[in-house]
């Protein structure tokens, strides 16, 4: 890869991303709005060039961007967070973003196009690892669109004659996370000492930090294979309890309280990427710790304290 382009460039994965392909030498257009208060987020190199855009103009992206890149990678999703699954029509305007993104990197040169799926394609999921081939059955709005619109990617990309990949994210945490999550919310709580509560926490669960991803994403660009589907994830499942406790003991929280609060509907008891087909295309094997993953996002966080 030589000259990209990213759409939610702001986002956690879209700033690992970036940081990960600068240091690669890789020049970036980073799609963003530039009144949004995230742009801090992003590093200062004379090969990152902003380009102001929104979902609803990635038709307008041929005409903004002065040159013709190799390499799409939209990971922009609208109405994300923890109330992505009250409007199915808002979900499913994402589909149509996702449209406009492959049309837009045919205009524009792009030889390779790389979405963001994710394992709510999969739906609720059995013991033991999820690879790529594992059944889809997606039980909400957001994973029925990221299904959808990874599968017309696909058949669009073919039309138009680009390659597509289609990545599927499972849990990753660290630098510029939602602060709604487990990870954001119970770490910002147990450093100013305020009283956490979890549930039981017995879910076999993967996480993968964020600086992870972004290397498993730039790799994706470089060495995947056409037509593939990946998921991205460590590879390896601990119980969820572990890692509370793992944060607990970094922050110096002596009672987490885990098994507070009851498990809510629908709670996910089993996450675990298959990473085999990613290692073997690519070369990926995460390098970051669990532990080591949250001294740096606490780091990240006292930064950043607002």
């Amino acid at each position: 890869m030589e000259k990209i382009i990213v759409t939610g460039a702001t986002s956690m994965i879209g700033t690992a991303l970036i940081r990960e392909c600068l240091k690669e030498n890789v020049e970036v257009y980073a799609v963003v709005r530039m009144n949004s208060p995230k742009l801090g987020r992003l590093p200062c190199s004379d090969k990152l060039h902003l380009v102001d855009c929104d979902l609803e103009q990635l038709s307008q992206l041929p005409e903004k961007i002065p040159e013709g890149c190799d390499t799409f990678y939209h990971i922009a999703w609208g109405n994300t967070g923890e109330n992505r699954n009250r409007s199915t029509e808002l979900q499913s305007r994402n589909i149509a973003y996702t449209m406009e993104a492959v049309k837009a990197a045919a205009r524009l040169g792009c030889r390779r196009f790389i979405g963001a799926g994710s394992q709510a394609e999969y739906g609720p999921m059995e013991p033991g690892k999820t690879g790529p081939d594992a059944p889809e059955r997606p039980a909400t709005p957001y994973g029925v669109s990221k299904l959808a619109a990874g599968r017309l990617a696909m058949l669009l990309c073919r039309e138009l004659g680009l390659e597509c990949i289609w990545p599927r994210i499972f849990s990753v945490y660290g630098i510029n996370e939602k602060e709604t999550t487990m990870i954001a919310s119970g770490l910002r709580q147990m450093l100013k000492k305020e009283k956490t509560s979890f549930t039981p926490a017995e879910q076999l669960w993967d996480y993968l930090f964020s600086e992870d991803a972004g290397r498993a994403y730039y790799l994706i660009g470089e060495k995947g294979k056409a037509g593939s589907v990946y998921c991205v994830g460590s590879g390896a499942a601990r119980p969820l309890r572990e890692y509370i406790e793992v944060m607990a003991d970094i922050t110096g929280t002596d009672a987490p309280g885990i098994g507070e609060k009851p498990y809510p509907p629908g709670t996910v008891m089993h996450l675990c990427a298959d990473i085999e087909s990613l290692h073997r295309d690519t070369g990926f094997t995460p390098e970051w710790t669990f532990e080591a993953g949250i001294r740096k996002t606490i780091d990240w966080i006292e930064e950043t304290w607002q």
